[in-house]
């Protein structure tokens, strides 16, 4: 089964695609460096033909806020309209980010629940200050989630990643959380593998 990995190119792209690879999944980089715009859409269609599973990836050129709020909103609106045209259904399109990228996974997923393939969040969690509170519509419907950070995180406090985990369960989602105590910023093997098997799950591989 092809996999396609969407920001397969970068830090935890890379690791991703070598790691299916290892484990005799087909798994195909896609980015702007193979051509793969998910922005304007230019190579989606292309890089999405005979897709089983897709799985975004994929990160913000900038780190001012609105101008990444505004960048995952339509890539990742894009990547389900040209995954689903291609015959990828929801439940077969993996959301994963890691640190600001997982922050607005995790919120872009809130905000359009339903039955995706997986939820992946490596150091990250929903978006506000403290207090805020998260009422969304929609049902994940037992979609299933990871939430990995380390403890304590200097940018993500791990209050805020259990916080968003009990959202996520209470929208119906399938929630494992996993805390790492006196790791730094960044993705372990350990969640790195997760990642592999929930993917595993949905494409065994060959």
């Amino acid at each position: 089964m092809k996999l396609v990995i969407i920001g397969g190119t970068g830090l935890i792209g890379s690791k991703l695609v070598t790691g299916l690879k290892e484990h005799g999944h087909e798994a195909v980089a896609a980015s702007p460096d193979t051509g793969v715009n998910t922005l304007t859409g230019a190579g989606l269609a292309e890089a999405l033909q005979g897709a089983s599973v897709v799985v975004d990836v994929s990160n913000s050129p900038s780190f001012e806020d609105t101008a990444v709020m505004a960048f995952f909103t339509t890539s990742t609106q894009n990547l389900l309209k040209y995954a689903e045209a291609a015959g990828v259904a929801r439940s077969r399109i993996v959301l994963l980010g890691f640190s600001q990228g997982a922050c607005l996974t995790s919120e872009f997923a809130v905000r359009h629940a339903s039955r995706f393939g997986a939820v992946i969040v490596f150091t990250g969690g929903l978006i506000g200050p403290p207090g805020t509170e998260w009422h969304h519509p929609g049902d994940f419907a037992g979609t299933p989630v990871f939430f990995g950070s380390g403890d304590p995180d200097a940018h993500v406090p791990v209050a805020r990643v259990l916080e968003s985990a009990e959202v996520f369960t209470r929208m119906g989602a399938d929630v494992k959380t996993s805390i790492y105590p006196g790791r730094g910023h960044w993705v372990g093997d350990e969640e790195v593998e997760i990642a592999r098997a929930m993917l595993d799950r949905l494409a065994p591989p060959a």
